[in-house]
């Protein structure tokens, strides 16, 4: 599950840089939403897990849960002005997470190892997203965002002849995402910093299912795609 503490910080995050920005006289880079094209970055933090759906199987009592862990975002940020309120934006970056994926229907396998994957991975992220923001309130201006992203997982092990019988847990390297968030642009003497959360979620199977059809490790998963939060800071 999801950490509730990380969307708690987030939201504290949001409502006490808002309660600074409104509390500033001086309007800030007051022509800055006037320009077509604009740039910047960002960095950020995520707490990532699998979705996972079970099917019936040759495995009797097939049991799998995934522990999430934090991880990091870092990427880039092209700004298009579309309209006085909608943005379209390209953020390709890199993610980072290491998962835990823990299989106890093998946990009385005489092989203890077998029970447990590590699994970590590293993504190219592609992301094109429409930003709808609200009208400039003295130095702030909340929006919503909405996107879909192509993911290329360098760790994948998708062509490794090794799988699960070996002690390779392999993914596909090639995935889609989706993602929604919420955040506020908070103008400020020489920059914009854009605070922003957003929800993650893969839109194919990302299993690369092992060769025996009735491997007890792939056999009983139906799907498995990765879900998340990011907390992500833009600097333009």
């Amino acid at each position: 599950m999801i950490c509730k503490r990380f969307l708690i910080f987030g939201f504290l995050l949001l409502s006490s840089v808002a309660f600074f920005a409104q509390s500033e006289r001086i309007e800030y880079l007051p022509t800055f939403d006037k320009n077509r094209i604009h740039y910047g970055f960002y960095l950020g933090v995520n707490e990532l897990d699998f979705k996972l759906n079970l099917r019936e199987s040759n495995i009797p009592n097939a049991d799998i849960i995934v522990e999430s862990a934090t991880g990091f975002n870092v990427g880039l940020i092209a700004d298009l002005r579309l309209h006085k309120n909608l943005n379209l934006r390209f953020e390709p970056g890199l993610m980072s997470n290491s998962k835990k994926i823990i299989f106890n229907h093998l946990k009385q396998s005489s092989v203890p190892q077998d029970s447990i994957r590590e699994i970590g991975s590293t993504y190219l992220r592609v992301p094109l997203v429409l930003k709808f923001s609200t009208d400039r309130y003295k130095n702030m201006r909340p929006y919503v965002l909405g996107g879909i992203s192509y993911n290329y997982n360098f760790s994948s092990n998708e062509k490794n002849q090794d799988d699960n019988s070996s002690g390779e847990f392999r993914m596909k390297t090639s995935n889609f995402m989706y993602e929604v968030g919420v955040g506020v642009d908070f103008y400020l003497y020489f920059f914009k910093f854009s605070p922003s959360i957003r929800g993650v979620f893969a839109l194919n199977n990302e299993i690369k299912y092992d060769d025996d059809p009735n491997s007890k490790w792939t056999a009983p998963v139906n799907y498995m795609g990765t879900r998340g939060v990011f907390l992500n800071l833009s600097f333009e």
